[in-house]
């Protein structure tokens, strides 16, 4: 027997789906930001943090949402809130992880950045690091995954994350002002991160670097680049090829169509690492010194690892702790994203397990076309054609 939902229930779900408004058209301008950017609780919502963060947010228990991108000694990512996760189960909670205070967000600790290159070209910014990922709460061999502004549903892993950066160079080195990024993706996983965001100004045409179709493949091949222990540099760069473009043996350029979920990848083809030149070293010490007063401690029980800044607390029960602090646990998965799960950030095999889909296992796609049907029949019969 085949199931029919009401036109009532179509309408009211084609309501909450239509009327969400995709995060990319979303603007805010920095600082003044709404406290939380996704407040609807329908589908994956409501927003696991909060988007306005300052000095009374700052703190190793931050669920600060909004990340900003700015110099190799003031960036951030997006990582978990709880330690000993997978990127995968808890992409659309992650909360924003910087270098140094004063963003109201977590801090990376003193010694989990190894080694960092930025990169900056034409039509993006790109920064790499190698980290101890654990010291940011991923499990020590999760391969990670993608996060992004979109998502099946449009509303971004994570849900709601903001990105900000002042070192576009239309921003004419105003380091008081940041502009808004609004086409960005962030891979970690496996000890690297790679965090590329598109200059708005040169946008569309800078959109294809941010591409985010790619989300099994990992930073090797979405953000090419040196990924090198031991060295801190900045570097002009040319353009990379379009995410997802590659040239083969016989010169020729192609562009890769990742497989269906249920095929594993085993490999991928070799892109190529854009030229960079003028490349200035910098001291990791000097660089990160702001970290040393939020370095971790370990504590392994049974059921947990839990990281803190004093006395070590584990917890097997629904919240976990860092700096001592006890935290929430995330209420929000994001399985259900479609262009941001399970990734390899430094190797060239994946496969994605995928998480339980959401919004009550309806997908949202479809959704949209059957409201829309249904709305467009519901016209004729009460409007006329």
């Amino acid at each position: 027997m085949t199931a029919v939902l009401s036109l009532g229930v179509l309408m009211s779900l084609a309501s909450s789906v239509l009327a969400y408004t995709p995060l990319t058209d979303q603007r805010y301008t920095y600082p003044n930001l709404p406290y939380k950017v996704d407040t609807d609780p329908t589908g994956r919502g409501p927003q696991f943090g909060y988007n306005l963060c300052n000095s009374t947010t700052q703190s190793q228990d931050s669920d600060c949402q909004t990340a900003l991108l700015n110099s190799i000694d003031d960036w951030c990512t997006f990582g978990p809130a709880t330690p000993n996760s997978s990127i995968q189960d808890v992409e659309a909670a992650t909360v924003a992880w910087c270098t140094k205070p004063g963003h109201g967000t977590r801090v990376i600790p003193e010694g989990a950045i190894t080694g960092v290159q930025v990169l900056k070209a034409p039509s993006y910014i790109l920064f790499t690091a190698n980290i101890r990922q654990e010291l940011i709460n991923i499990q020590t061999n999760d391969d990670g995954g993608e996060l992004d502004p979109h998502g099946d549903d449009q509303r971004g892993n994570p849900l709601g994350g903001l990105v900000y950066s002042n070192a576009f160079p239309s921003n004419k080195g105003n380091n008081n002002t940041f502009q808004q990024v609004i086409e960005w993706h962030n891979f970690l996983g496996s000890d690297v991160i790679c965090f590329k965001i598109c200059d708005p100004s040169v946008s569309p045409s800078s959109q294809p670097y941010c591409n985010n179709l790619f989300d099994r493949t990992g930073c090797n091949f979405v953000a090419p680049a040196a990924y090198q222990d031991g060295v801190f540099e900045v570097c002009e760069s040319d353009n990379q090829d379009p995410v997802g473009v590659y040239t083969g043996a016989d010169g020729k350029t192609s562009t890769y169509s990742q497989p269906p979920d249920s095929i594993t990848i085993t490999s991928l083809p070799s892109v190529k690492t854009p030229s960079s030149s003028k490349c200035t070293p910098y001291n990791s010490a000097s660089l990160y010194a702001a970290a040393a007063s939020v370095t971790p401690t370990f504590s392994v029980t049974q059921d947990t690892i839990s990281i803190s800044g004093g006395t070590s607390t584990t917890s097997s029960t629904t919240s976990t702790s860092t700096s001592g602090v006890t935290t929430k646990a995330s209420s929000t998965t994001g399985g259900a994203s479609g262009s941001s799960t399970h990734s390899t950030s430094s190797t060239s095999t994946a496969s994605k397990s995928g998480a339980a889909p959401s919004f009550s296992a309806i997908p949202v796609a479809p959704i949209v076309v059957i409201a829309a049907s249904v709305l467009a029949a519901f016209g004729t019969v009460v409007f006329g054609s």
